[in-house]
């Protein structure tokens, strides 16, 4: 069967051990180069905010291969919302979700009540989303205060032997970050 992403099987079986072992990625996404983990281990996320020197409050993107797997996020919202929040995915826009439940951890929201969330066309983010079965964490991959990296050279100036595993792959044809958008009050944030 031909894969419709251009990872090998041991490039996406090394980076899904990378992930569910608790360890740290790079990865090309839509616009810029991101760093993701298991937004659910506490431990991983802490390491991508560190690396960032980005504060928790600010809290960090989720991103899936397909609307079920934040189908738990999708399913308390009207449906009004929910319809709105499909129509534009998967591709490029970050929707703000309500989680009254609070399943998202802490660490992944912030000092947010909602959670930012994208579906995402890009192969390379579907077939890490898709080999590790859950959403990613996915931040842009770049110190506090520097250009987000563009190539594989700047994740490896800025980061190194810091991080766990690099992903190859090449960028989308975005030239700016996702927009986000606030499903609740429908305001386009960026």
């Amino acid at each position: 069967m031909a894969h419709s992403h251009p990872l090998s099987d041991w490039q996406l079986h090394c980076a899904r051990r990378t992930v569910l072992g608790g360890g740290v990625i790079a990865y090309p996404t839509e616009a810029v180069w991101g760093l993701g983990c298991d937004p659910w281990d506490q431990e991983a996320v802490e390491k991508v905010l560190e690396l960032k020197q980005r504060p928790v409050e600010k809290g960090v993107i989720l991103v899936a291969s397909s609307l079920d797997q934040v189908r738990f996020l999708l399913d308390p919202l009207p449906l009004l919302l929910r319809a709105e929040a499909e129509r534009h995915w998967p591709g490029p826009v970050t929707c703000l979700l309500p989680d009254p439940e609070r399943q998202v951890p802490e660490w992944v929201r912030g000092k947010h009540s909602s959670i930012a969330v994208r579906v995402s066309e890009h192969p390379v983010v579907r077939a890490l989303c898709e080999a590790t079965g859950m959403p990613l964490v996915s931040t842009s991959c770049n110190p506090a205060g520097r250009q987000p990296a563009r190539h594989i050279w700047q994740v490896r100036g800025y980061f190194g032997d810091q991080l766990d595993w690099i992903v190859p792959g090449a960028l989308g044809s975005n030239r700016k970050p996702s927009r986000i958008i606030d499903i609740v009050s429908g305001q386009q944030l960026r």
